[in-house]
């Protein structure tokens, strides 16, 4: 029993003994590790929160310099400031100063078209109204016009010798003779001539009907039986040509060939002889 109590201190001064050995060693590890994690350098709480500052600010910056830019952009800029000027009282305008105002502007735009428009005369018609249009409908403003002119004077039954260009290739020549080279650039239909005399184009005639005095001038001119329309072309001013009706060729018998037929246009049209006579 005495030798097993010996054993029993020896032990246990064998292992107070090498306790502090082993104490030693682990307390080594860990100032070891301390030592590590210690030199690592974690960020504060100060620093993270001034770098999220600095973001917003710099976000806000950049937000508003856009904003700026784009109010630049879109608002007006202030009118300057003018200097030793008097302002004048607005006078009140009425609707008739207005009136005049816009009918002696486009009077003397139409008076300005053409440059010697009294000197451009068509011979051979110092007794009538000859009115260049086209009845085709290509363009919708031209052929507007063109109708809008021929309503306005069969609305003054006033007979109108009408030449289509359209229909007879002739007839454009001899407008574009008439008004010149100067003016071929700037030349639009429908035109009119009364009495041999050039008066212009639809705002021309449009402008002396509204303000009356168109009727004047067509004083003494031959007059239409009222909601008249030729029975023969039914108011084309044109038929098919008798001669070689309508196809433009005729046979002639004493040298056997075919030749062009000299009475009609390039359409094989001839003016009609009961309207346009």
């Amino acid at each position: 029993m005495a030798s097993f109590g010996n054993n029993t201190a020896n032990n246990k001064n064998s292992v107070s003994s090498s306790s502090p050995t082993t104490s030693s060693r682990f307390s080594f590890l860990n100032r070891s590790l301390t030592t590590v994690y210690t030199n690592i350098e974690k960020p504060s709480l100060d620093r993270a929160d001034s770098m999220n500052k600095f973001s917003v600010d710099s976000a806000k910056s950049i937000r508003g310099k856009v904003v700026k830019n784009l109010c630049n952009l879109f608002e007006p800029k202030p009118a300057e400031p003018v200097l030793n000027s008097k302002l004048k009282p607005s006078k009140s305008i009425d609707s008739s100063d207005v009136e005049l105002l816009s009918n002696k502007l486009k009077s003397t735009k139409l008076q300005s078209n053409f440059d010697s428009s009294d000197q451009i005369r068509l011979p051979g018609t110092e007794d009538r109204i000859v009115l260049y249009f086209t009845s085709l409908r290509g363009i919708r403003r031209t052929y507007e016009d063109c109708y809008a002119v021929r309503m306005i004077f069969r609305g003054f039954r006033v007979w109108v010798d009408e030449r289509d260009i359209s229909m007879d290739a002739a007839y454009r020549k001899e407008l574009m003779s008439v008004l010149g080279e100067k003016n071929k650039k700037i030349v639009t239909l429908p035109q009119v001539f009364i009495r041999g005399k050039y008066f212009g184009g639809a705002d021309k005639i449009k402008y002396l009907c509204e303000v009356g005095e168109l009727g004047k001038i067509l004083e003494g001119l031959p007059r239409t039986k009222p909601g008249f329309v030729c029975e023969s072309c039914g108011d084309v001013r044109f038929v098919p040509c008798g001669n070689c009706s309508g196809s433009r060729k005729l046979f002639d018998e004493d040298e056997g060939l075919m030749k062009r037929c000299l009475e009609c246009n390039e359409n094989g049209l001839i003016r009609c002889p009961n309207c346009c006579s």
